[in-house]
Formats: C-alpha cells, structure tokens, sequence
C-alpha cells in the first residue's frame, strides 16, 4: 500500500495482533490504492482553546485514469464532527481517501453543533486537499425532543443529526451516504454509492435474524395501536450508522417529521430504550433497501453498556463500525486493545503530544 511506506515505524505490536487474525484478515476486501503526489507528511501543532488531538498530516490521493471531474462524479459523504470524536473522523476520512478509485470525487459534508476554529483548522492542515463543507447544526431543533438513554453519548443532539440531513445538506444533492465516526472502510466507497435504491428511500444492510422486540419496551408492544404501525411491512433491524439515503425523495416525503413524530410519542410514553435508532426503524424498518452486510460489520465496540470484546463476524468486510461503548483510540491508548483495534490502528493519525516536536 503506498500510504503504508510513508510510515515506516508502524507500531510492531500491532503488526503481531494483526499476524494472530489473519485468517480474518483475508476477509476483507481492499481497493487498489491510488497514486499519491505532493505529500508532506509533517506533525501539526496543537492549537490553542478547545482541546483537539495532534495529527500528522495526511497523503494526497489522487484520482485514477478514469475518473471522471464533473459534479455528476462526486460522491457525497456526510458524517458528524465532534471534538470528542475527531479522532475517529480522521481515521474515517483517511481509509475512505485511501481505498477510492477517485478520492477526488468524494465531497465531505460535516455537520456540527458550533463552528470550532480549531476543529476547522485541524481538518484543514490535517488533509489540505480535501474536499468537505461545513454545516452548523441547530441544537434547539431537537434539545425538547430528546429522552434519557441508557448511554450518555447516544443522548447528544449531534447524535440527531441525521434526521436533518436533508435540510442541512444544497438542495442540488439528490444521494448522500451517511457515516458515523467510529468506522473505517477497506473497500471503495463508489461501491457503497452505486447502489440501487429502486424506490426506496434509504438503503443499509438489514439484520432480520436479530431480535426486533428488544429495541422496544413493554409499553410499545402491549399497546395495540402502536402494533399497527408495522402492518404491512417486515420490519428488520438496520444500524443508522451506515445509510445511503436518496435526500430527494427524503424531503418529499417528509420523512424527517416523521421520525419527530415517534421522538414526541417517545417523550410520552417511552416506547424503545436508544437514542435516535428507534425513532428511524419506526419509521422505515420493512421499507428501505437492503445491502450486503460487508458494508458494515458492527458492533465491534461491543454493548452499550460495557463495551467489551467482540470478534468479527464470518465472511467478506468492506466497512468495519466500532458501534457500542468501546472505541477502538480509547482502547488503544488504555494499553488494553481489544484484538479488532489494531485493524484500525493504521488508520489512525494521531500524534501523542510528546512527538509534537519531533523533527
């Protein structure tokens, strides 16, 4: 890989974690990498105010021959950008420029809750050459609507966000892939892009082998009203953490005050126990478009509550999600890794402060 030989002193304990599960390894699908110009790879200073890791500088990834330069060709990402999670962002970005045939044509839509100089800074020195717009999202817009979970993380008005991308985003794109923070992607992402939506509004890999009754309590099964809001349909988990969403036919449909709608009942009566899932499988569970399950191997931060350990699932991975309590930088900095962190550990761009100076 040609992003590799311009870091040579890769950690060697990770390489060894990484020999242990190379049976699992081989699973996974990856791109050809493409060609890389004009990079310096330099360690950034940390800025001053709000507390935002140190990152080295990352490649220039280059398009391949036959992409196209056209706004037809970009590929439009969104994902969340919080301090506390810019770690897991960059990792994400990185693997993403990394594995794309066109890393040129990826266009970054950022959504966050304040505009954070240093953040901005941060994402700027870090990948000067990417392509990415920042959007700020309103807080207030969902602060009535948001009920106790059983994680505090999953509680923050950022983790909403994604109801509202389809007023936050120009009305001039039509497709978006939604990300969260704590993945990395080890295919290309003009696969993930490609595919057919048909006539739905949303595509994600379903899960219909996993217990559904479990994101909802008592009070929600037992009502025979609310039961009716899956007749008709085959309602299958999926992870809100990997979407292709047609924003087109979301904005038609209103869709983001339909899930509202179930945020307003939630506060009334507690009918499901996370954050912002509950209220999307109310509303699309049986209706969206399913996708083969490489496309996000999740649960590899484990449970909500103590996030431990998990292996991979069998077969092919072409997206790996850190999803549940665990994240794979905590983990790693705590010198207790689970053996799964050290598949993101190379993705990972971080510099300790005590390498800021290094020459």
């Amino acid at each position: 890989m040609a992003f590799w030989s311009f870091f040579p002193s890769f950690h060697l304990l990770g390489l060894l974690f990484l020999s242990l599960i190379s049976n699992q390894i081989s699973l996974i699908t990856t791109a050809t990498t493409t060609a890389t110009t004009s990079v310096r790879v330099g360690v950034i200073l940390k800025p001053t105010g709000l507390h935002v890791p140190v990152f080295r500088e990352a490649p220039a990834f280059r398009n391949g021959r036959d992409c196209g330069s056209s706004a037809a060709d970009h590929i439009h990402v969104a994902m969340t950008l919080d301090a506390n999670y810019l770690r897991g962002t960059m990792a994400a970005v990185l693997s993403i420029l990394q594995h794309s045939t066109c890393p040129e044509d990826v266009m970054f839509h950022f959504l966050c809750v304040r505009h954070e100089p240093v953040v901005f800074s941060s994402i700027k020195s870090t990948f000067p050459y990417l392509n990415f717009k920042l959007y700020k999202f309103d807080a207030h817009r969902v602060r009535g609507l948001i009920s106790k979970s059983i994680r505090q993380a999953l509680d923050q008005p950022l983790n909403y966000a994604r109801i509202y991308l389809a007023d936050l985003i120009p009305m001039d794109v039509k497709r978006v892939i939604y990300l969260d923070s704590d993945i990395v992607i080890v295919d290309d992402i003009a696969k993930l892009w490609q595919v057919d939506l048909g006539d739905k509004i949303l595509a994600a890999p379903e899960y219909c082998q996993a217990n559904f009754t479990t994101y909802f309590t008592e009070t929600f099964w037992n009502d025979p009203k609310l039961l009716r809001t899956f007749e008709g349909r085959k309602p299958c988990y999926f992870n809100t953490g990997v979407m292709v969403m047609d924003v087109e036919k979301w904005r038609q449909g209103n869709y983001t005050q339909q899930v509202e709608n179930w945020m307003v009942v939630q506060k009334q009566k507690r009918i499901y126990h996370l954050g912002s899932l509950p209220p999307f499988l109310l509303t699309l569970a049986g209706n969206i478009m399913p996708v083969d399950h490489r496309w996000n191997q999740h649960g590899l931060g484990g449970d909500n509550i103590e996030g431990k350990c998990r292996s991979l699932h069998p077969g092919p991975i072409s997206l790996l999600h850190w999803s549940g309590k665990g994240k794979p930088w905590l983990r790693l900095d705590s010198r207790k890794p689970c053996t799964v962190d050290h598949l993101w550990a190379p993705y990972d761009l971080y510099r300790s402060s005590r390498h800021t100076f290094e020459e």
